[in-house]
């Protein structure tokens, strides 16, 4: 993989070619952003009631089971039957949102719960994949 060691800015107006220099490393992106490859899964965020953290409908969660979810971690859990992404308030036993139009939710004694696992990273795709489109028919 080639990665060019450019800095830029959101307002940028130009800069030096990228092609000018690079530097070549022998990562993969699975290197980078997966740490425990045989315990890690990828899910499809849905929704905007993560977005104050910076996960919006249709980002891409990099899920790993083999990290132990600690308090205010973003999780993917199985509520009750629904896989939610969501904040782990262990304190209170509730699970967050990180958008203020949705309201926190209990875990009670009687809901069916598992945390499926910790979301380690995020990506957002500024052109949907080909590979993401579900196929219909």
């Amino acid at each position: 993989m080639r990665v060019i060691p450019i800095a830029a800015s959101a307002g940028i107006t130009g800069f030096e070619s990228p092609a000018a220099e690079y530097l070549q490393l022998g990562l993969s992106l699975d290197e980078i952003l997966i740490q425990h490859p045989s315990s890690t899964f990828i899910g499809l965020a849905q929704g905007e009631s993560m977005q104050g953290v910076g996960i919006y409908d249709g980002d891409l969660l990099i899920v790993d089971r083999h990290e132990t979810a600690r308090n205010g971690d973003v999780i993917v859990a199985n509520f009750n039957g629904e896989f939610v992404c969501k904040i782990l308030d262990m304190h209170r036993r509730m699970l967050m949102s990180s958008n203020e139009q949705h309201l926190p939710v209990t875990i009670c004694d009687y809901d069916d719960f598992s945390i499926e696992g910790v979301v380690i990273r995020s990506i957002r795709c500024h052109r949907q994949s080909p590979l993401l489109i579900s196929k219909k028919g």
